[in-house]
């Protein structure tokens, strides 16, 4: 597949990237509540395949948004856009209670880490929500754990309480032990809080797996998160649409 569009439209932001081959480029995320401005960077990003033959393949947590920015940009280009999970599915094994349907996000991502690394795997995806997930030795995605995500959490002490502000997520800005304000004192609480999460259920799957696997963050907030940690193997910020070109591959290779 020389080139590739792939859309991930997320539970609040999309992101829009291109493939050339393997090579990803021109990553964008864009809001939700503007599908005019998704298509147009969608468009633009589709002019760089020049001659070449291509492809868009639109991903989704969030269907209504997915369905919109679909119609609009086929109507625009005058092409065909493929869905995951309508017409090219996610090339993982599942080990999951029956009729359990997980995320779309959370699949690709498994796909694209196990496609690289070809080990057991821990995904961290640190978005809207929080997703810690395992796919084992063999491929197989068994499922994880899904929390608020930072922004989410802050937002909550914002809207359930009296007296707690608005604030917009980031690392703490101190180094020191404790907040001594009540922004910091936020930040310090979810940041940290997300972090010993995520600790505690890498040492629960590795405890039942029997081994410690590779951790690998990804999302709009893994940076922020993870950048200075010693669990996390690597943060691989674009890892959901490097799982949209595993499952458009695959979907090629068995016509």
């Amino acid at each position: 597949m020389s080139f590739l569009l792939a859309i991930s439209v997320g539970n609040t932001r999309t992101a829009v990237g291109h493939f050339h081959g393997d090579q990803l480029h021109v990553v964008q995320r864009l809001t939700n509540g503007d599908v005019a401005a998704i298509v147009d960077a969608a468009a633009k990003q589709w002019a760089h395949k020049g001659e070449e033959e291509g492809t868009i393949v639109v991903a989704s947590v969030n269907d209504p948004v997915a369905t919109a920015v679909e119609a609009k940009l086929a109507a625009a280009l005058h092409t065909d856009v493929w869905r995951v999970g309508r017409d090219i599915e996610v090339p993982i094994g599942r080990c999951l209670d029956e009729g359990a349907t997980p995320g779309q996000d959370r699949l690709l991502a498994a796909a694209a880490a196990f496609d690289a690394f070809k080990q057991a795997v821990i995904i961290v995806d640190a978005g809207t929500a929080v997703t810690v997930d395992f796919v084992d030795g063999e491929g197989v995605f068994h499922g994880g754990a899904i929390a608020p995500g930072a922004q989410m959490q802050l937002d909550a002490l914002n809207a359930g309480t009296a007296a707690l502000p608005k604030v917009k997520f980031g690392r703490p800005a101190s180094d020191e032990a404790f907040g001594r304000n009540t922004v910091d004192a936020m930040q310090l609480g979810v940041y940290e809080g997300i972090r010993g999460a995520v600790q505690a259920l890498v040492e629960r799957y590795s405890a039942h797996y029997g081994a410690f696997p590779l951790v690998i963050a990804t999302g709009g907030d893994a940076e922020t998160l993870f950048e200075d940690s010693e669990l996390v193997s690597r943060v691989a910020p674009d890892l959901v649409l490097r799982g949209i070109l595993v499952a458009a591959r695959t979907a090629g290779e068995a016509e």
